[in-house]
């Protein structure tokens, strides 16, 4: 039976009820399939799709054409639809589907709705810890439904980054730039999921995001979050790549200081 009640009014209410039923089909299906669950690779053997990516992102592509008709639709395995209404929901059904695959947990299911290239809504589930943040532009940050406290801002020296650079990049003047805000931070993470990241910015155990050529499935959905914790989302220009930063003011500021190209 679908989570998603049929007379559901809020965005927010949705994008929890969606998120909670993707990553719970996409867990099932690697509890049951375990090594046997189909994938294969993109671009890397690190950047792989499995079977649950496609069967999470169907299902909510399925729920938002019978509840939001007139909504675009935009997800990371190939789901397209254009919009009538001004608004896309932008979707990544496995966030992390390197660590799925291996049976790690730092994995999570997220959207977004984006209206006019913004980032106004974003709900992400993780499965394993049954944990849910939605927050946006006018919806309250809340964690399960209790409201997340305000980001507590510090500088980039006292900041843990969560960040990650592929290995075919190091040596490289992405490289370069990465090292010249990495070498300022506290402690670096690099866990392979931007959106479970952003989330543990939320909750205020880490305190930035800057990852590089991110798309808007892996980006938004967190954005919306951290924004409406009165955090800083930039897009930075360096090395010839856009940088996403995402996280406490001063951190940002400093760390997208840093990385611009001069």
């Amino acid at each position: 039976m679908s989570a998603v009640p049929d007379d559901v009014q809020a965005d927010e209410v949705l994008a929890a009820a969606l998120v909670t039923e993707a990553a719970a089909l996409a867990r099932l299906m690697r509890r049951e399939r375990g090594a046997d669950l189909d994938r294969d690779t993109k671009s890397g053997v690190s950047d792989i799709v499995t079977a649950a990516d496609h069967a999470a992102e169907a299902l909510v592509a399925e729920r938002l054409a019978a509840l939001r008709p007139d909504d675009g639709v935009l997800g990371e395995e190939g789901a397209s639809r254009p919009s009538r209404s001004g608004r896309t929901w932008v979707l990544d059904p496995v966030d992390g589907t390197y660590n799925f695959a291996q049976g790690l947990d730092w994995w999570c299911s997220a959207l977004a709705l984006e209206v006019d290239g913004d980032p106004v809504l974003g709900a992400v589930r993780h499965d394993v810890s049954a944990t849910t943040w939605v927050g946006g532009r006018d919806v309250a940050p809340t964690r399960n439904g209790e409201l997340l406290a305000p980001l507590v801002d510090r500088a980039l020296g006292q900041a843990c980054v969560a960040t990650y650079l592929h290995p075919p990049w190091l040596g490289t003047e992405v490289a370069r730039a990465f090292d010249r805000f990495a070498a300022r931070a506290a402690t670096l993470r690099m866990l392979g999921s931007g959106t479970m990241d952003a989330m543990v910015v939320a909750d205020g155990r880490v305190h930035l995001v800057c990852q590089h050529t991110v798309p808007p499935w892996d980006w938004m959905p967190g954005a919306a979050v951290v924004r409406a914790l009165g955090g800083e989302v930039r897009h930075v220009e360096a090395a010839g790549r856009t940088w996403y930063l995402a996280g406490v003011p001063s951190a940002v500021a400093e760390a997208a200081d840093l990385l611009a190209d001069r």
